[in-house]
């Protein structure tokens, strides 16, 4: 069995032959007389004994308290180790970053540099598209842009697509065609499509005829209502491909619209009354907007440059064109 002293203080098993205890260094032997106090030396403080010998224990170590540094904005005390001041934020670390230092994306409408927004039946915007790729198909069956409910959409209909930074749209042979809302005179050539509220028309230049004017074989005519001259023509294309009414022109220009033009369809809502009109003039035939609420579509026949707020219809779908 060992012997040993006990300190009170700290509860620490010390040999017999201990002058001080081992743990706070305090004298262990028998019969010690108690330390006076002196003005200066603080309550519970033993003065430093020096000594000598294997038993002797150096007092112990204490950690150093961390480094810190006051934050430059707010004064409030930061350890060292610290990037940022924990009370407001600022940054303790004034080197500047090396490297990339290139602003980055956060999002994808970040990255478009142009948007398609659905306009709904009321007028008003519904869903929109961005368009953050290169190439954007637009169709009934395949693409980013799928409207599967619109049975006028061919399967792949139409591309939007980015050249030497600007929008383009091109028309994939659809069977329907894309239209583009025109701003100005519109110059037209022969056979050209264009869009007026439900109304496709189709422009045709008329050449003199002379086939048919002359007797049959017996050296009878055909009586018919007699031929005016004219230049141009309209034709109204009908759902299916029959060909409606065909309006001669006797005229230089052509009025289309609601009530009293030279061709009315008083029975379509989307119609002004005076809407657009065709003219035909020195530098060839011209289509232009009256005005109207609603515009006037031509359908492309090449690749087509978009410009912001330019509208696009194809199938049952209207598009309105946003740079970003």
């Amino acid at each position: 069995m060992d012997v040993g002293l006990v300190r009170d203080q700290c509860d620490t098993f010390n040999p017999m032959a201990s002058p001080a205890c081992t743990s706070c260094g305090s004298p262990l032997a028998l019969g010690a007389r108690r330390v006076r106090r002196g003005p200066s030396q603080p309550l519970g403080q033993v003065p430093h004994t020096s000594m000598t010998g294997p038993q002797a224990s150096p007092p112990p170590v204490r950690p150093a308290a961390p480094a810190v540094r006051a934050c430059k904005e707010c004064g409030n005390p930061v350890p060292a180790s610290f990037r940022f001041c924990g009370t407001c934020g600022a940054r303790m670390d004034q080197s500047k970053p090396t490297g990339d230092r290139r602003t980055m994306f956060f999002g994808a409408m970040q990255q478009a540099r142009a948007k398609l927004v659905l306009i709904k039946g009321d007028g008003l915007d519904g869903v929109s598209f961005t368009l953050a790729g290169q190439e954007h198909i637009a169709g009934r069956l395949e693409g980013p842009l799928l409207f599967q409910d619109d049975p006028f959409l061919s399967p792949r209909h139409a591309n939007f697509y980015y050249k030497e930074d600007k929008l383009i749209v091109s028309d994939l042979r659809s069977a329907n065609g894309v239209y583009v809302r025109i701003r100005g005179p519109m110059l037209l050539q022969s056979g050209d499509i264009f869009l007026i509220g439900e109304q496709i028309m189709r422009i045709e230049t008329t050449p003199p005829e002379t086939t048919g004017l002359g007797p049959d074989e017996d050296g009878t005519y055909v009586f018919a209502s007699p031929r005016r001259a004219s230049r141009m023509r309209l034709v109204q294309t009908l759902r299916g491909g029959d060909v409606g009414l065909v309006y001669r022109a006797t005229g230089e220009i052509v009025a289309i619209g609601r009530d009293n033009n030279d061709i009315n369809f008083p029975e379509d809502p989307f119609i002004s009354g005076h809407h657009a009109q065709v003219t035909f003039a020195d530098a060839g035939i011209l289509l232009t907007d009256l005005g109207s609420k609603n515009g006037t579509f031509l359908r492309i026949r090449q690749d087509t440059t978009l410009s912001h707020g330019d509208y696009v219809f194809m199938g049952q779908q209207l598009l309105r064109v946003e740079i970003v």
